[in-house]
């Protein structure tokens, strides 16, 4: 049993990797970490642009897509290739948890981020293209998309929903999701098929808090815990909205809570432990998704314990702490959430230009 296994099992917390290349996937390395303990996959344009333009694996399948396709349908056909060969993968998982786990997240274009009827388009596509029960479709949780959120779940889709910066959107997120599965509760559907985690993003909030700290001339005493306060506080907000009658009288007709999900949990501040993130939120019905150098960190040195409960009350006042210094959660949540997407927006865009340039290259090749 490694750790990520005690992680799990103790811990009550799925570590998933947030990494997928079609490299991982041919080699092994991919299977040999849900051995490991890894129990899902998540991805997003940044991931695919790094493995798509990195490596070669990708170029002879590219040229043929070529033939009858555009550069952008292209990429779609070989992200969900590799998407559906990590879902059969993690199958076995899935069945074996129950389908509590397994799971593998395919984004919808972040171009569609404020458009909430293009990421109903695309993530009911994805649902009926894939067609396994173990896929999550990512849907941003902006304003637009919580609307796309509450119909996929009303369909009984599953869905990841992802780019979470503040506990008023989180709370929509949970909103969307429950008021889902009642719809779909009153049109005959079956609940128990429904899978959905919200990513709360964790480090990107203490850089910008911390950035509108040294601004104001704060102690150093205050920086580095808006993050963890936040995620904790997000924690008692999961167990309060998922409990009492109404919750109740979903989970009799099968329903599932939707997990808490921490993203970006690797530590930017190298000032910062490097399992900041992962250390500290620790808890039942929780997933921590970690790219690569995280999780081999948290094998290394990592820490089972329960604590995303823990100190709550020291939580609330470190985010209580910070008006005194002038900072605005709900403007760093709003600030976040656009940098967000706009950088998966431009991970999305040079990854198309860089295949571009590949598809102008082999076209030159070829003499055509």
């Amino acid at each position: 049993m490694t750790v990520l296994h005690q992680l799990y099992s103790e811990g009550g917390q799925s570590p998933w990797i947030d990494n997928l290349s079609r490299d991982a996937i041919r080699s092994g390395r991919l299977a040999a970490m849900v051995d490991d303990g890894i129990r899902g996959v998540t991805s997003n344009p940044t991931i695919f642009q790094k493995a798509m333009t990195g490596t070669d694996v990708y170029s002879a399948d590219f040229a043929r897509l070529l033939e009858g396709s555009t550069v952008e349908q292209a990429f779609w056909s070989m992200a969900t290739a590799d998407v559906t060969s990590a879902l059969e993968i993690f199958h076995p998982l899935y069945e074996q948890s129950g389908a509590s786990d397994g799971f593998v997240s395919l984004e919808v274009s972040p171009q569609l981020a404020y458009d909430t009827e293009g990421t109903i388009r695309d993530a009911r596509h994805f649902h009926e293209s894939i067609a396994m029960p173990n896929l999550l479709v990512k849907i941003p949780a902006t304003e637009a998309g919580v609307p796309a959120i509450r119909q996929m779940i009303s369909e009984g889709r599953n869905i990841n929903v992802t780019l979470i910066f503040s506990l008023d959107r989180y709370d929509d997120v949970i909103e969307a999701y429950i008021s889902g599965l009642e719809e779909l509760g009153r049109g005959g559907g079956d609940l128990s098929r429904v899978h959905s985690v919200a990513s709360f993003f964790v480090s990107r909030v203490d850089t910008e808090v911390d950035r509108r700290l040294d601004k104001a001339g704060a102690p150093e005493a205050a920086r580095g815990k808006a993050a963890v306060a936040q995620a904790k506080m997000a924690y008692q907000l999961f167990e309060q909205r998922f409990s009492g009658p109404r919750w109740e009288a979903l989970r009799s007709m099968g329903a599932h809570r939707q997990r808490p999900l921490w993203a970006s949990t690797s530590t930017k501040n190298p000032a910062y432990p490097d399992l900041l993130y992962v250390d500290n939120l620790i808890g039942p019905h929780t997933v921590n998704t970690m790219p690569d150098a995280t999780v081999e960190a948290f094998k290394d040195h990592g820490t089972v314990a329960r604590t995303v409960d823990q100190d709550v009350d020291r939580a609330k006042a470190d985010l209580d702490a910070l008006h005194q210094y002038g900072v605005d959660m709900r403007d760093v949540s709003r600030q976040l959430e656009e940098e967000g997407v706009a950088a998966f927006s431009k991970s999305f865009a040079e990854l198309l230009q860089a295949l571009e340039d590949k598809a102008n290259e082999l076209k030159a090749g070829s003499g055509s």
